[in-house]
């Protein structure tokens, strides 16, 4: 019944969002101010699309059922192996310059889990850091210790490495400061009972996302008793308050939940790196198809090179065969994509391979915990990397115009893509209330009662759809950082158009003090404009200035009020520190459970 209820709000939603625009298109367009006018069109326009792709993506919750775990390999192969025996699981932690104290916690969760079948677990350290330090914890814990000369490829290359020097059937991968709990393998290795299926990846989970200060008490500081009693009442009406909880918007329960699980029904989820589980077979089938496919296309272009150069219309074959082994020493032969995004990467070139038809889960239970980024730049670093990551894949191998993804799957993949153009209208959403209110040009032809006749039942019904599609989750909390994280995503486009390489960037671990004002620079910059104009706008209406009109100026307040709101929460951000009453810094965390 509850998704019966989101498919016909949503469905609602998208109907009204199109008679709006078909109104705004032909009728709202202010032609004496056409270059504030199309642009706010083509913004809106631009939105709705992403809309659309988001209503899509959220559709169906429909996902595959777990399993019983496998309890010998011939479990989870299409043809029976010619000697059967348990399963070989290697598992990977990922280190480059992460405390070693940290991975040793990890470490011993991943010998704590256990499996109701007899497995054969292979826990390994993968330092690209070459630390002895790291080295002493491995051999300290009885684990494998992998390292190398170089550090090619990033993450990428470091689990490239690691397969090269293990046989496990199948691969988990976890990063520095992954915590397994003792059911993942257990909870996990279900799904591959499907030959088709080529990975799981499991939710992550933040432990140490800083809970805030509850409302009576963050008022009983500055009020007293008195303040304590408000704020008791406050949250007898509304329900609990806490003042600085999820300063970051880490929560990553939206993409988890909603927004990855629910692409399961067009076998399109992609590998989010950490707390993901990979049949080895998959992996190395997809990288020998690749690395054919490129010797094949360089081949190509060095045979059509020599033909110009030698005017014959065909090369013999002892040359063509001279060229394809002089290209296949040039091609890298790699399970994992060398790139800032591997995961992504990875999880396109399997989808993209019809002939073995390969399957990805998004598993919905959450397996392990992780550490987020607990100050604004460290935070910045790691949605740099995601956002550069991303459009670079876009812009030198679109997935939208390879073969083998079916239509769903590029709809998915497109949803995301498309995610991280938003600055470009956003930037426009941010600055239109701006230039109303100073100049008292009006974007619309008029903001007459057709025009709330029109935006509101859009806006309302939108609301509900969202609020029941994903109940539970603070959607409101992730749009205000959709909408102010546009300069650091408008850097990011930026850099891949001018075809700038995304460096791959280990993110801290832990808490950087200070403040990071000069990162949200652009943001104070706006939300002041917003505040200024504002008090013009209003003293202008005063004067009964020409343009001025109270249907106008209740519109561009509401949306310029708005505008700030979202800014703040980055602004927050950048000015936030953990309150020694109530968060426990993380390495303190940390440390104090190894003492």
């Amino acid at each position: 019944m509850h998704v019966f209820v989101w498919q016909f709000l949503a469905t609602a939603s998208l109907v009204f969002g199109v008679w709006y625009l078909w109104w705004r298109w032909t009728y709202s367009i202010n032609w004496d101010a056409a270059w504030f006018s199309l642009s706010l069109l083509i913004a809106e326009t631009g939105a709705f699309l992403g809309l659309i792709l988001f209503t899509i993506n959220l559709w169906t919750p429909r996902s595959p059922k777990r399993p019983i775990a496998p309890a010998r390999i011939s479990d989870t192969t299409e043809t029976p192996p010619e000697t059967d025996r348990p399963l070989i699981v290697d598992v990977f932690f990922a280190t480059y310059s992460e405390d070693p104290e940290l991975v040793r916690l990890g470490l011993r969760d991943a010998q704590n889990m256990h499996y109701p079948h007899p497995i054969d677990l292979r826990i390994h350290v993968l330092d690209d850091g070459r630390r002895p330090a790291m080295a002493a914890v491995a051999q300290d814990l009885g684990v494998n210790y992998i390292t190398r000369s170089d550090n090619v490829g990033y993450k990428a290359g470091n689990l490239r490495n690691a397969m090269d020097h293990t046989v496990g059937d199948f691969v988990v991968i976890f990063d520095a400061d992954t915590r397994p709990f003792p059911n993942f393998l257990a909870n996990t290795l279900g799904y591959f009972r499907d030959p088709k299926t080529a990975w799981v990846q499991t939710p992550q989970w933040f432990w140490d996302i800083p809970p805030g200060v509850p409302l009576p008490a963050a008022l009983e500081r500055k009020l007293g008793r008195f303040g304590n009693w408000l704020g008791r009442r406050i949250e007898t009406v509304i329900g609990p308050v806490r003042i600085g909880e999820d300063p970051f918007g880490n929560d990553p329960q939206m993409f988890y939940d909603f927004i990855q699980h629910r692409r399961n029904w067009a076998n399109a989820s992609f590998c989010c790196g950490a707390g993901s589980v990979h049949r080895r077979e998959a992996l190395m089938e997809a990288a020998i198809r690749s690395w054919a496919a490129q010797i094949e296309d360089l081949s190509g272009k060095e045979a059509r090179r020599l033909t110009r150069l030698t005017g014959e219309a065909n090369l013999s074959t002892p040359v063509h065969h001279s060229a394809q082994m002089g290209r296949a020493r040039e091609v890298e032969f790699t399970p994992f994509k060398l790139h800032v995004s591997e995961d992504l990467y990875t999880s396109i070139a399997l989808h993209s391979d019809r002939a073995r038809g390969w399957k990805s889960v998004m598993h919905p239970e959450v397996l392990s915990r992780m550490i987020s980024p607990n100050d604004l730049l460290s935070w910045t670093i790691q949605r740099f990397k995601y956002a550069g990551g991303t459009l670079d894949i876009l812009r030198n191998d679109n997935p939208l115009l390879r073969r083998g993804l079916n239509l769903p799957q590029k709809l998915m993949y497109g949803t995301t893509f498309y995610s991280y153009l938003s600055p470009l209208w956003n930037i426009i959403f941010l600055i239109s209330p701006i230039i109303f209110l100073f100049s008292g040009i009006a974007p619309v032809a008029t903001y007459s009662l057709e025009f709330f006749l029109h935006i509101v039942p859009f806006l309302v019904m939108n609301e509900l759809a969202q609020m029941v599609g994903l109940w539970g989750t603070p959607a409101m909390k992730g749009r205000k950082w959709y909408i102010a994280m546009f300069p650091l995503t408008l850097a990011a486009l930026w850099a891949v158009i001018r075809g700038q390489k995304i460096s791959f960037t280990v993110t801290p671990k832990d808490r950087a003090s200070g403040r990071y004002l000069k990162l949200v620079r652009w943001q104070i910059l706006i939300l002041s404009l917003n505040a200024a104009a504002l008090v013009y706008g209003w003293s202008m209406f005063g004067l009964g200035v020409s343009g001025y009109t109270l249907g106008a100026m209740i519109v561009n307040t509401f949306w310029s009020l708005s505008n700030m709101m979202a800014l703040w929460v980055i602004i927050r951000a950048a000015i936030w520190s953990p309150d020694p009453e109530f968060d426990l810094p993380v390495m303190e965390a940390y440390q104090h459970e190894t003492r």
